[in-house]
């Protein structure tokens, strides 16, 4: 496939009425999906979320895609189209494919999560899983779309694709015309790109943050050096957003509309998962939850202002849920290990449990363990899992147990 070159001009050309038209274009289609208001999330601040995972195909993706898709012409829609994508592109193609009545072939990384893999099949597409990340996955629907002759819907560099994730900024402008800041994940940077070329246009002042994780930050690196260069590696559970290179266009209109693209962490994303499910019973994948950890650990300023969190998506595999929640509540200190040294005689477990318990603290796992070579022949170690409301929780009660006469060997 010959690769689009993009220049200043293409990015000077996206303009608002091309998001206005994808809008009409995506009516009926998509979802708008309502502004929801999230005092916990940040106490100094007036926080919103937009519950894009919430979706039809659980995520934003279809919106560009299917408005990729609307504008083909007859001709291009007989040959069919490909893609390729960590899960969510990949089913809004397959989505927008199936009401046009065309064919789709979707290239999805290996490892992608399997609720994606199998809701891409569930709209009919042809599904290839490739070894590596989403950049190896795009590598091979090149070579495929050259064999094909299909036409190729990029993920995120493209103009009509852009377009039409750009209706998300749409409508936050629309629901919340005095904004003061909107936080958007960005992966290769479409999301983002259309939705502060919309808010700009329409509320300059308001000011658009992106957010990636600090395993795969390539948006925010080629931004800081200027150029773009592929990352070596991405390592992140954020599939939706572990991409090693952004695109030209969506590069240049992260340079001019986009005030600064900041990174958090795998756990605090795990974090920012389990507050959305436990505060507002939404589920969101890790690249759904980036913008709001990235207000919840102030990695962006939220105090005093009206800020949107755009939550992108929502298509997590159960199996990494389960894991995901534990991390989470480990990073709120919701649980906790405390490896304590005592002597190996009746009763002591009693006693180290009767002061966590005196504190409020639940004892929900212990392993006993007197096979030290180095220890006294007489001691023994308990591991103890704990559940606890918070870190300082966790904090008092580790405090506890030493004032208690005991040593703590690491928590």
């Amino acid at each position: 496939m010959k690769m689009v070159k993009y220049t200043r001009q293409d990015v000077d050309e996206m303009t608002l009425e091309q998001i206005k038209e994808a809008a009409r274009a995506l009516e009926g289609v998509v979802r708008r999906t309502d502004l929801v208001e999230a005092p916990r999330i940040h106490p100094e601040g007036q926080v919103y979320l937009k519950p894009e995972n919430l979706q039809v195909t659980g995520s934003f993706k279809v919106r560009g895609a299917y408005h990729k898709i609307s504008r083909l012409s007859e001709e291009e829609k007989k040959k069919g189209v490909i893609a390729c994508s960590a899960g969510n592109h990949a089913q809004g193609v397959a989505l927008a494919a199936a009401k046009s009545g065309i064919p789709a072939l979707i290239c999805i990384p290996e490892g992608a999560p399997i609720s994606k893999v199998e809701a891409t099949k569930s709209y009919g597409a042809q599904v290839r899983l490739v070894k590596g990340v989403y950049d190896d996955a795009y590598r091979e629907a090149c070579r495929l779309q050259k064999e094909s002759g299909a036409v190729f819907i990029h993920p995120f560099d493209d103009p009509d694709v852009i377009a039409g994730q750009g209706t998300v900024g749409l409508e936050i402008m629309e629901q919340l015309p005095d904004a003061d800041a909107v936080i958007v994940p960005v992966g290769g940077g479409g999301l983002i790109s259309g939705v502060a070329c919309a808010v700009k246009s329409l509320r300059p002042q308001c000011r658009v943050y992106g957010v990636q994780v600090t395993g795969a930050p390539s948006m925010a690196r080629a931004l800081r050096d200027k150029k773009i260069e592929p990352l070596p590696r991405v390592s992140t559970f954020a599939d939706g957003i572990a991409v090693k290179c952004p695109g030209q266009l969506t590069y240049g209109m992260c340079e001019k509309y986009v005030d600064e693209i900041v990174t958090v962490t795998d756990d605090e994303t795990a974090a920012a998962i389990l507050a959305l499910m436990e505060q507002h019973r939404l589920i969101a994948e890790g690249a759904g939850a980036v913008a709001v950890a990235a207000a919840m650990f102030n990695r962006v300023d939220v105090r005093g202002k009206k800020t949107v969190c755009l939550v992108s998506g929502g298509n997590i595999d159960v199996t990494i849920l389960s894991r995901v929640i534990s991390r989470g509540l480990t990073r709120a200190g919701r649980q906790g290990k405390l490896v304590v040294e005592l002597v190996d005689k009746p009763g002591e477990l009693r006693e180290v449990s009767a002061v966590i318990a005196e504190l409020g603290g639940n004892v929900i796992s212990v392993r006993h363990d007197h096979s030290g070579d180095e220890a006294d022949i007489t001691a023994c170690t308990l591991s103890i899992g704990v559940e606890t409301r918070d870190r300082d929780h966790l904090n008092r009660i580790r405090d506890a147990v030493v004032r208690a006469g005991y040593h703590i060997l690491d928590s």
